[in-house]
């Protein structure tokens, strides 16, 4: 008990300083974007006097240290900060588009584990046979083609050609769950690259479960082969697993960017685009900080499943 609770002091002591240096590292990138906040709502023609006012209003005039020890100061007590081109609290940028980025999350983590899961075991079981080439084959496939290339093909054809789903979000508002069509061609993408990374891990963890000792040892037992299989040798199969899970976890909630563009779906991806095309730096610092806790707390959830599922992981550790 005492390992694990010195064990878990460094992985919290890890992840509050990988917070710390991604919320620097995000204020400095968007201190070097060109232009600011007062440039976009000056207008096409801006006048340097109205840009200088409306800086100096927004108080974009102050040093950068002491803008960034304003926001520092302000996180401590909970508050993510002000838009600067609304007035809107950051926290309801936040509001707004969590929703639809966690169903999307929620809906392919339902099908992402099982589909995964599954492929890999199957995969195992007939190593080196047709199916377990099949499988290989078609992940490492469908793993290579970016996930804008694979939306853009799917739209085309079972939207544009086919006429079966929606092409996009648009007209369905916040509410996609009751247009469940909506939902189809984005979770396809998102499905499409974790499912071929999780089943070739498990494949490889499963293959080297099967060929241990121990599930030998069990083989003599006359243990049946399903309880060999999900009992003795998964468990040490999804050690490896869960890491890469939750590093797509953490991708599903703060870097579906790409996929909320394309369907235009109004979620965290969609919120941030718009903040860095307005410069609105309080939205993106909020942000920041949102994804890099997010990051953080489920990094360190994958590292004490791990532990969990293989125990002496955690001495290396």
């Amino acid at each position: 008990m005492n390992g694990l609770r010195s064990w878990l002091a460094r992985r919290l002591l890890l992840g509050g300083g990988q917070t710390v240096a991604v919320v620097l590292l995000v204020f400095a990138l968007t201190e070097a974007l060109p232009g600011d906040a007062a440039v976009v709502l000056a207008g096409d023609q801006p006048d340097p006097g109205r840009i200088a006012a409306i800086r100096e209003t927004m108080h974009l005039d102050r040093p950068a240290h002491e803008r960034l020890a304003a926001w520092a100061a302000g996180l401590l007590h909970g508050d993510l900060g002000t838009s600067l081109t609304s007035g809107r609290p950051v926290s309801s940028y936040l509001a707004d588009g969590f929703g639809p980025t966690l169903l999307l999350a929620a809906v392919t983590l339902l099908l992402l584990v099982p589909l995964a899961g599954g492929l890999g075991v199957l995969a195992a079981r007939h190593e080196g046979r047709l199916v377990d080439r099949l499988i290989s084959s078609v992940t490492l496939g469908v793993y290579a083609v970016p996930e804008f290339a694979f939306g853009v093909l799917l739209v085309t054809v079972f939207a544009l050609r086919l006429g079966w789903l929606p092409p996009t979000a648009v007209g369905y508002g916040d509410d996609l769950l009751a247009h469940p069509a909506a939902l189809v061609l984005p979770v396809l993408v998102l499905l499409s690259r974790p499912v071929c990374s999780l089943a070739r891990l498990v494949r490889a963890g499963m293959i080297d479960a099967l060929a241990s000792p121990y599930v030998a040892q069990a083989r003599r037992y006359g243990l049946p082969g399903a309880r060999i299989r999900y009992t003795h040798a998964l468990p040490n199969a999804l050690a490896p697993a869960a890491q890469q899970l939750a590093r797509t976890v953490d991708w599903l909630l703060c870097g579906v960017i790409v996929v909320e563009a394309l369907f235009v779906i109004p979620g965290l991806g969609t919120v941030l685009i718009n903040a860095v095309a307005e410069r609105d730096v309080p939205v993106i610092q909020g942000l920041a900080v949102v994804f890099g806790c997010t990051a953080v707390v489920l990094n360190l959830g994958a590292d004490l499943a791990t532990y969990r599922l293989v125990p002496r992981t955690g001495v290396a550790a």
